[in-house]
Parts: structure tokens; sequence; C-alpha cells
């Protein structure tokens, strides 16, 4: 590689480090009852109106590798102000996509860190049901369904990755014939399986579908 380029991208990447610390909150947030440190998240400057967090697969595979080594220590200082984490029984798979934090109709995506769970305790399938308040059946049920088959994440020249796009459907009951929705998940896990391990990390992209889906061959819902 060029030694000036080696030389700009680290006094980017310096720079990048001095802005962020310059706009820290700086010193411990103490308890003025008693004292005691509070633990506060830093307050970062804003980005530029039009900045758009659009990573490829390859880079949303890359941001997953770094999040679960060593416990995030290797990941970006922002990218939690991006990727949110969602646990428990708010997960992906508990919650409707309309419900999650900054997600509307209007085909912007959002990204999230989360841990599929299985459906049951025993076997492999994953749990993709809709947790609702419904008293009754009546509306049926709301799920994810996968369509098309896992695709390899190839990333600077190897296979790193998995993705997987999924369908949410409504409307699932007896003598029903359930309904696509506009709703849309691509999930990324990592390793050359077709699924994720139970309790894996894994980073979703969730949008909702403004213009019609353009199927490959061969692609239908599962």
């Amino acid at each position: 590689m060029n030694k000036s380029l080696i030389v700009s991208a680290t006094s980017a990447s310096d720079l990048i480090n001095a802005k962020l610390a310059e706009h820290q909150i700086i010193g411990p947030n103490l308890c003025p009852s008693c004292n005691y440190k509070i633990d506060q998240k830093p307050d970062w400057i804003g980005l530029p109106a039009g900045v758009k967090f659009d990573p490829t697969d390859q880079e949303l595979i890359e941001h997953l590798e770094a999040k679960v080594s060593t416990h995030g220590l290797g990941s970006h200082p922002l990218i939690d102000e991006f990727i949110l984490t969602i646990e428990g029984e708010d997960g992906i798979c508990y919650t409707h996509p309309e419900k999650l934090p900054g997600l509307a109709k209007d085909g912007v995506s959002k990204h999230f860190f989360h841990r599929p769970s299985k459906a049951y305790t025993t076997g492999t399938r994953k749990r993709r049901k809709i947790q609702t308040t419904e008293v009754n059946n009546e509306q049926g049920e709301t799920r994810w369904h996968k369509t098309g088959k896992t695709k390899p994440v190839i990333v600077k020249g190897e296979p790193k990755g998995c993705k997987k796009i999924l369908v949410l459907y409504a409307n699932f009951g007896k003598c029903r014939k359930p309904e696509k929705t506009n709703w849309v998940m691509h999930q990324y896990h990592l390793g050359e399986m077709e699924d994720e391990k139970e309790g894996e990390l894994v980073v979703s992209k969730i949008f909702y579908q403004t213009q019609p889906r353009q199927f490959s061959a061969g692609e239908t819902g599962s």
C-alpha cells in the first residue's frame, strides 16, 4: 500500500478520535447525596445533516464480528448509536416492527443486534411469532417467515457469515390464507452454518417495503 495513503488513513483516524474525545462528557457524574459515581452515556456530537447509515452486507458482518469479539472492544465507538441492541421480551421476534425504536412505514431501514431464541425447548426451530396482547385470536397470528435460501456473505475473499431474508405474514389461523405484509428483515449471523446457534448474537436490518418487491427465480415463502 502507498505510504502516503497509510499516513492519511492514520491521520483521519486520529482526527475522528480527537473529535469524539472533544465532545464527550468529561469527568464522572456524582450523586449529590452520597457522591456515588453515576455511569452516564457519552454525549456525542451530532452528525452532519444528510449522513445516512446504510452499510453493505459485508460491513454489517464486520460490525457484528467486532461486537461479539472481546465484549465489543473492537467496535466503532459510535456503533451503538446506529445499531441498537434489543433483548428479552422486547426482542425482534416478540415485538411487531411498528413498535420497534425508530421504525416507520417510510422505507427507511433500521438495524438491531439481537439474539434469536428457540420456539420450543426441544428442536432447533427459531421463534418467529410476534407476541401480541390480543385477548382473542380472531385476527390470527403474526409471524416472520423465511423466503429464499440462506446465502453466504464473503468478506475479503472469505466466507465470514450468512444472510437470510424474512417477510412478516399476518392472519395465520385455521381456514385462513396468510397475508404477506410489506415488512422485511435481512438477518445476518457469523459462520458458515445455514442457521444461527441458540442465543447467538445476530444483526438484522428491518424496513417497510414501499415499492413492489422483486422476487428472484425460486424465491418463495416457506
